[in-house]
């Protein structure tokens, strides 16, 4: 059974919620990420903030990164899944959620980050394209 550590992107980076965005894309430069999750004070996930949601809802809206929080921009808690988990539960979550990325947890603490590259380097072609479609669908 392929679970969802097999498909995932390991060495995931975390943000604190309190941390700006200017930081936020730096790290994401740094280490060639488009996405981090996002811990509240308490440790728990609170969200995850992607290069695009910088760019788009802050640089975009004229705000300064430097003045805006990972925790302002994070919305509701991520959706994640089990270490685990099979493979098709991960991408039954990713599809039904319509995201691009999912993060996987081991006891509560995410261990890696699933993309649709991920998806797109370990799932046969028939079942990848399936995923596409229902993410990128209209409606």
């Amino acid at each position: 059974m392929t679970t969802a550590r097999d498909l995932m992107t390991v060495d995931v980076r975390c943000i604190p919620a309190s941390e700006t965005l200017d930081r936020a894309a730096q790290l994401m430069r740094d280490h060639s990420i488009g996405a981090l999750p996002v811990k509240g004070s308490d440790g728990t996930l609170t969200g995850i903030v992607t290069d695009r949601d910088i760019v788009v809802k802050v640089l975009a809206a004229g705000k300064d990164a430097a003045d805006v929080t990972a925790g302002d921009l994070a919305d509701g808690r991520p959706r994640t899944v089990s270490a685990d988990a099979d493979a098709a539960e991960a991408v039954r979550v990713m599809s039904d959620a319509r995201i691009r990325r999912l993060v996987v947890v081991d006891d509560g603490e995410p261990v890696g980050v699933i993309t649709e590259a991920d998806l797109a380097r370990h799932l046969p072609a028939d079942q990848f394209a399936s995923f596409a479609s229902s993410v990128y669908a209209k409606g």
